[in-house]
């Protein structure tokens, strides 16, 4: 698909945002819009074969994430957004990089629920930030076991109240591969199937 990749090779060399310059970004926005206007998956709420599993961001505008960028010697590394069907859970893990051997990690664990055929109402639930190596992190997959298995972590761990921390998120467009989401703050996030 022509504007797929389009998209695709407008974001390429950003990283995930943090370098787009203001026409940079512009272009990329309408590169996500002239592909939201072709999504293949009207319901994407229904398409949970294609939502299922875990997501990889390659592009946002989310300040809240970005500005993770900007912690004194650190840098921020891969970004996941992993979701459980089954379960309604989606999980946020943010890799942190810096200096060797104190690698860090903020996570977050929430639950969604279905508001219309392409919007989840978000509840945020439990909060995770710690460096990697005292958490055991090694993936998200193992990390994302260690919390359903109820596991307390050796780092800042805290519950969130879900009734004053949550929000939206419309997912715009859905294929086997990449995934569009508009957040309740104006935020756009591209992410890709991993």
């Amino acid at each position: 698909m022509i504007k797929k990749a389009a998209l695709l090779n407008a974001i390429a060399g950003t990283n995930r945002g943090l370098l787009a310059s203001e026409p940079q970004k512009q272009s990329i926005l309408a590169a996500i819009a002239t592909l939201e206007d072709q999504n293949p998956t009207p319901r994407p709420l229904e398409a949970t074969n294609l939502l299922e599993g875990n997501w990889r961001l390659l592009y946002t505008t989310s300040k809240a994430l970005l500005n993770i960028d900007r912690l004194p010697i650190y840098k921020l590394g891969q970004i996941y957004q992993c979701i459980r069907i089954e379960t309604t859970s989606v999980y946020n893990i943010a890799e942190i990089y810096g200096l060797p051997y104190l690698e860090g990690l903020v996570s977050v664990a929430a639950k969604f629920e279905p508001v219309s055929e392409r919007r989840v109402q978000v509840k945020f639930q439990r909060s995770i930030v710690g460096l990697q190596r005292l958490i055991g992190y090694t993936s998200p997959e193992n990390f994302i076991q260690q919390i359903v298995a109820g596991k307390k972590f050796t780092a800042l761990d805290v519950p969130i109240n879900s009734e004053t921390q949550q929000g939206w998120l419309d997912i715009t467009y859905i294929d086997e591969n990449l995934r569009i989401g508009r957040g309740n703050e104006g935020s756009v996030f591209v992410l890709s199937k991993t």
